[in-house]
């Protein structure tokens, strides 16, 4: 193999900080007409923490289901209300152990032109309810919705 041809890296597009701060701003405003309190976390492409916030009303473990369900979206590209359906193959079935795969509504690839640059995740309320509020935020801002 020629090294003239051979590419050796590749542009990894992230969400800007600008961006991961609008989506957090977006969902809270959304949480709020649906009437209840969110955790929300964005990761950058590598699931990494961007931003974060939780309304004060909502419990405190609400901002580790977020993160993973942010992180989850993120490595995966899929939003979590998937995963249900996937882990019900036994041959998918062993990632349920994995401690970060968070199998319930509410996580949300960040898609720019097909291409992950994040994750988001939401917890407080319904899985219906965190769901629609991750849906309504990446719309809000014009961020792709993926396709199921």
């Amino acid at each position: 193999m020629s090294t003239d041809t051979l590419s050796t890296s590749s542009p990894a597009s992230s969400i800007t900080q600008a961006a991961a701060n609008a989506l957090v701003d977006a969902v809270h405003t959304v949480a709020a007409r649906l009437g209840f309190p969110a955790a929300v976390a964005v990761t950058d492409q590598g699931g990494h923490l961007k931003a974060f916030d939780r309304a004060d009303d909502a419990p405190f473990l609400t901002a580790e289901v977020a993160v993973d369900k942010a992180w989850t979206a993120a490595a995966f590209h899929t939003p979590t209300h998937t995963w249900n359906g996937y882990l019900a193959d036994p041959q998918v079935a062993p990632l349920a152990g994995h401690p970060r795969l968070m199998a319930v509504g509410g996580g949300y690839p960040i898609l720019v032109d097909g291409r992950c640059v994040g994750g988001l995740g939401i917890s407080g309320g319904s899985y219906e309810q965190d769901q629609q509020a991750a849906e309504e935020a990446l719309t809000a801002l014009g961020f792709t919705q993926p396709a199921l």
